[in-house]
């Protein structure tokens, strides 16, 4: 997991590597000048000349600035490390979430995504930047400091033996008792992070219905359970300091009580004034050596979490892929299926789609109708490799679609869906997702075809007015429409329009289909709709039930034998049909 996660350090690896070289010359370093500083303090005592203590002024003064250098040095290339890798591992996964097939998608919820690229990577960046810097400094620290003590304080150094088990042992059962509680917190920030988005998103039902009060109070329980964890964690790793408190004491006293009578005893043969002080100081720098890897410690295990879902997003493995020898074109637009019969998982107790057989030739517009859940959307799903079929094949251009590569598949597919997604930005630059080179002129004659030509003209800025994320500022019928226009913009083999222009009134639905049989009369157009006007005038109607294909045949032919058809032709036909204004 680790070495799939370092990847992404990659450019970075030079400023982790001087991040390592610089806390290892500033350990050294700040562990030497106790030694000094000790052994002039008892040239001092002993009636040093001031040249002495000028010139180890200067040497400390000269040592120090190495140290303050190396730390700095050290400090900025560990900020260019971490935030270099985060970067990285950030692009990394979402190159990763944009090779994601649907039912990888299924997997995992949009707010858990968002909170694994956003408060993950923190984690990770947090950790790789402890690991690269702290952790490298405070155990060079520790050994440097223990070292140097038993090298000066001799049978003094013994009180290491008592603090660094007892300081040790405290701060793992502290992280022990907290790392419960933070684990539990991760996924809490997904609930968290899935309540704003729904809220955002339904901004519009929410307040529709009045419901501000009850969005508010379920927001606030999903953050109170988030502060209630954090609070229980923090209430444990609080107990830290009093721990290191009570362990510096504890070496102060040892040192202060035994230094002065061994100092004292031996008449400063055993141990000198200066000794003791820097045993002083060398049991600080251990004590605080340890604070920090504890610290480490915590965060680490906090980060482990991170790196656990991190790396679920690295491994997720798409089931589907090119094939070995792929197929770099497709000669028409002709669809068949053949015994297709299909489910979303291995697992499912039922097919979504069951022994479907069609033909459907090239150039041909074809009229899909069903109740809701008959399955409608998932058959048109499998022709682009959206999903695959479990049973049976689907064929396009005379070939089985999983012989093509998939960007050559998709891009001779265009599917309008029924949810329409437009991108903050211009319509031109939404325009240009369907074909990135295409001209004024082509931008202009889909959307003629979509018949959104007009209404854009309308606007005071035109082509290059601005769409907010999610197309708010447009209606749903104008949104209907710019999503058309997008997908005819690929000139491709196969147009599938999913219930794509239900808020269009009939009058441009009628209008829209027309410009598809002058202008487009070689692309097979597939056509899911609720309305019967519709689909009426198409070479073929679908009828779908439960997920199998109950009747096809025209308009006329199905209104003699289709119950289904004819049910929903006379509902809609008494003046239930919905489908009069655009919204």
């Amino acid at each position: 997991m680790f070495r799939r996660i370092l990847k992404s350090v990659r450019e970075f690896r030079r400023p982790a590597y001087v991040t390592f070289l610089c806390m290892v010359f500033e350990a050294a370093i700040e562990c030497v000048i106790p030694f000094i500083t000790a052994d002039l303090i008892n040239h001092i005592r002993t009636g040093a000349e001031m040249s002495l203590v000028v010139r180890t002024g200067l040497q400390l003064t000269l040592m120090a600035m190495v140290s303050l250098f190396c730390g700095w040095m050290g400090g900025r290339a560990c900020a260019k490390a971490s935030a270099g890798f985060a970067r990285n591992l950030r692009d990394d996964l979402f190159s990763r979430i944009q090779g994601f097939t649907f039912d990888s998608v299924d997997r995992f919820s949009s707010a858990s995504l968002v909170t694994r690229l956003t408060t993950d990577v923190g984690y990770a960046q947090m950790a790789f930047m402890m690991v690269i810097r702290t952790a490298i400094r405070s155990p060079l620290m520790l050994i440097f400091s223990v070292v140097m003590a038993y090298i000066m304080g001799g049978a003094l150094a013994w009180t290491f033996v008592v603090i660094i088990p007892l300081l040790t042992g405290g701060l793992l059962l502290v992280a022990r008792f907290a790392m419960p509680a933070f684990h539990r917190v991760f996924k809490k920030y997904d609930k968290l992070n899935e309540s704003v988005e729904e809220n955002v998103r339904g901004m519009r039902v929410v307040k529709g219905f009045a419901r501000e009060e009850y969005e508010k109070e379920k927001f606030g329980r999903a953050s109170q359970d988030i502060a209630s964890d954090f609070t229980k964690a923090e209430r444990i790793v609080a107990l830290n300091n009093p721990i290191m408190q009570l362990c510096m004491h504890f070496n102060m006293v040892f040192v202060l009580l035994v230094g002065s009578r061994l100092i004292v005893g031996s008449r400063a043969e055993l141990l000198d004034v200066g000794h003791m002080s820097s045993m002083l100081t060398y049991g600080m720098s251990v004590l605080m050596s340890l604070m920090m890897l504890s610290v480490i410690y915590v965060i680490l295990t906090i980060s482990m979490e991170s790196f656990r879902r991190i790396d679920e997003i690295l491994t997720e493995e798409p089931t589907l892929v090119n094939p070995a020898d792929p197929v770099y074109e497709v000669a028409d637009g002709s669809v068949e299926f053949r015994g297709v019969s299909f489910k979303y998982s291995s697992d499912a107790q039922r097919f979504a789609l069951s022994d479907i057989t069609l033909s459907i030739p090239s150039g041909a517009t074809v009229g899909i109708i069903g109740g809701t859940g008959s399955s409608k959307s998932t058959l048109v799903q499998l022709i682009p490799r959206l999903y695959d079929a479990t049973e049976g094949q689907v064929l396009l251009g005379g070939r089985d679609v999983r012989e093509y590569d998939l960007d050559t598949l998709r891009q001779s597919v265009s599917m309008v869906l029924q949810k329409n997604m437009l991108f903050s930005g211009t319509i031109r630059e939404n325009l240009l997702w369907g074909r990135p080179d295409a001209t004024d002129e082509e931008l202009r004659e889909a959307c003629r075809l979509a018949q959104a030509d007009e209404f854009i003209s309308s606007f005071p800025e035109g082509y290059d007015t601005y769409i907010e994320q999610g197309g708010t500022n447009v209606s749903g019928g104008q949104k209907q429409r710019l999503c058309i226009a997008r997908a005819l913009l690929r000139r491709p083999k196969v147009l599938i329009l999913d219930d794509s222009t239900s808020a269009v009134d009939t009058r441009t639905d009628a209008r829209i289909r027309e410009g598809f049989r002058q202008f487009i009369p070689e692309t097979t157009k597939i056509i899911i709709a609720q309305r019967i006007a519709s689909v009426s005038d198409a070479d073929l109607i679908i009828v779908m039930d439960g997920g199998r294909v109950s009747a096809t045949g025209t308009h006329e032919s199905l209104l003699a034998g289709s119950l289904i058809y004819r049910e929903v032709y006379e509902q809609q036909i008494g003046g239930k049909e919905d489908g009069g204004n655009e919204q």
